[in-house]
């Protein structure tokens, strides 16, 4: 069978999941390059495949069973300068909230109104890397299916419960009510990130909330938060950015609960 084009019906169809209502009402979205179709074959969730010939023989391992397209048809479908011959459909994962705290995660990261698919994508890969159980995208949060953000997080949007909720709020209420202490990252909090990490006020459960670069986090969840924290800067730069902070902030919680309980006297 020749190669599908950019005009076969299947490719058509899945071109439109570049546009998020598209994403939402099929519950779909792309993956392109080998690290995200390597991933995501191996959570099981490619619907189709698609790649080039020299994609077939470039990556044997993965592309069994892959429809055959064109370079057309690819570029169609990536959203990338120089894609390289393999895009997947793939499934979302529909993990609620109630469902992602009832693993009883030890850390979680709550993007909250972030709309930058890229520090979104990063801060995903992060929390992953940190071990955290789940990351939620709270608010008028960007998708975390997004395409600009599925590359960003490098694979990691396969790994680790995504959360969507539009109440960041009702979050952070639930959060709480799950027993995890709220710590509101932001450039000015009143409690230092070292001195708190030092006094052992990291060793229990937490979930760190992130808010956008432009505006940071909102005053309703600000005042919800447990605690304040700033990233201390030791150097003359005015700041961290936000994927830096909350590379921080998580790895810094990640530690503490990685360390053993102080024997008892």
């Amino acid at each position: 069978m020749a190669p599908f084009t950019e005009r076969t019906p299947r490719v058509i169809a899945a071109r439109r999941l570049h546009r998020r209502r598209d994403r939402d009402e099929t519950g779909l979205f792309l993956a392109e390059g080998p690290q995200a179709v390597r991933e995501a074959l191996a959570a099981g969730a490619v619907k189709e495949l698609f790649a080039t010939d020299e994609a077939r023989r470039r990556h044997p391992d993965l592309t069994a069973g892959a429809t055959a397209v064109t370079e057309g048809a690819v570029a169609a479908l990536a959203e990338t300068v120089a894609p390289q011959g393999l895009v997947a459909v793939c499934h979302q994962r529909a993990v609620r909230l109630d469902a992602a705290l009832d693993g009883r995660p030890r850390l979680v990261a709550v993007l909250a109104e972030i709309r930058d698919p890229g520090n979104a994508g990063t801060i995903l890969r992060t929390a992953d890397a940190a071990g955290a159980g789940a990351v939620i995208f709270a608010g008028d949060a960007v998708d975390p299916y997004n395409g600009k953000c599925v590359r960003a997080s490098a694979g990691s949007v396969f790994h680790t419960d995504v959360v969507r909720d539009g109440d960041p709020v009702r979050v952070v209420d639930r959060l709480r009510a799950a027993g995890l202490a709220v710590l509101a990252a932001t450039g000015y909090g009143d409690t230092d990130l070292d001195d708190l990490a030092d006094a052992g006020g990291l060793a229990a459960p937490t979930a760190w909330l992130f808010g956008s670069e432009a505006h940071g986090l909102p005053p309703a969840l600000l005042d919800r938060a447990d605690r304040r924290v700033r990233v201390p800067l030791y150097g003359r730069a005015e700041s961290l950015n936000l994927a830096a902070a909350a590379a921080v902030c998580l790895y810094t919680s990640a530690r503490a609960l990685r360390r053993p309980n102080p024997p008892r006297p």
